[in-house]
């Protein structure tokens, strides 16, 4: 009988989840940006990465600080945002935030490297007709 063990399993998951929402929520509130975006794009949570984003924009010089928390960014860390802003993009509420955050990837990534992304094509298919 496994039961005893796959319900262990699902419990320290759910534990690690609860330590991983608490340990984001500190760290926006310490405004240690980037490592909310990491934490908040390894736990695939689009609307985290958004509120964190719209939290650095809130800042003095929101602009710059965005760019430089994007650049800092990994390559598989900008694919999971550019995926994540084309549903914002369709938002009018969201859709600044997501033209900052696109402009921040235009802006430092050469066009060669933006072609390498993966769903790139699809992302800027469905960007176009609301950008």
């Amino acid at each position: 009988d496994v039961t005893e063990i796959e319900e262990k399993e699902a419990q320290a998951k759910q534990e690690e989840q609860i330590m991983k929402e608490q340990e984001l929520s500190n760290l926006l509130h310490e405004k240690r940006y980037l490592k909310a975006l990491g934490l908040a794009i390894s736990l695939d949570r689009p609307h985290t990465v958004l509120m964190v984003v719209k939290a650095i924009l809130k800042e003095t010089d929101g602009r710059k600080h965005l760019e430089e928390n994007i650049v800092r960014l990994r390559k598989d860390q900008k694919e999971a945002v550019l995926t994540f802003l084309v549903t914002w993009n369709t938002n009018s509420r969201n859709c600044h935030e997501a033209q900052a955050v696109v402009e921040t990837l235009l802006k430092h990534e050469a066009p060669d490297t933006l072609l390498q992304y993966s769903g790139i094509k699809s992302a800027v298919e469905s960007l176009l007709p609301y950008t």
